[in-house]
């Protein structure tokens, strides 16, 4: 009878190891569907501008157009932030552009702010 009484002990038990083990994996996949889409939106926002500093200085473009078109990907993107935090230097062939912005992020046990500082310039690699 003890034999018996010790199998399902341990049946029950890994009832619990594998119950802890889908919390756990369901918890993270959670909080990386929640995290991931912010920081691949600043993936693109920043390969725009990278695009757009290479293209200024050839199409000889001006920092209020280079503005207007990054805020259009800005605004494309759903990118909370607002024209004024677009900033752009364009001296001797050399276009910067940067923008700071921060995304909240809602986990539903935890609010938090990700902050982000996009940056594109056309220096060569």
């Amino acid at each position: 009878m003890k034999a018996q009484a010790m199998r399902v002990e341990q049946r029950g038990g890994s009832k619990i190891n594998l119950l802890l083990t889908l919390l756990i994996l369901g918890s993270m996949i959670f909080v990386g569907v929640m995290l991931a889409p912010p920081y691949f939106t600043n993936y693109q926002l920043q390969d725009a501008m990278k695009t757009e500093a290479r293209f200024a200085g050839y199409n000889r473009k001006t920092n209020d157009e280079i503005r207007e078109d990054v805020w259009k990907k800005v605004q494309e993107l759903g990118v909370p932030a607002k024209r004024d935090d677009i900033h752009v230097s364009n001296d001797n062939n050399t276009v910067q552009i940067t923008i700071d912005y921060t995304v909240p992020v809602d986990l539903k046990f935890n609010q938090f702010n990700l902050e982000f500082h996009a940056h594109g310039d056309n220096h060569s690699l």
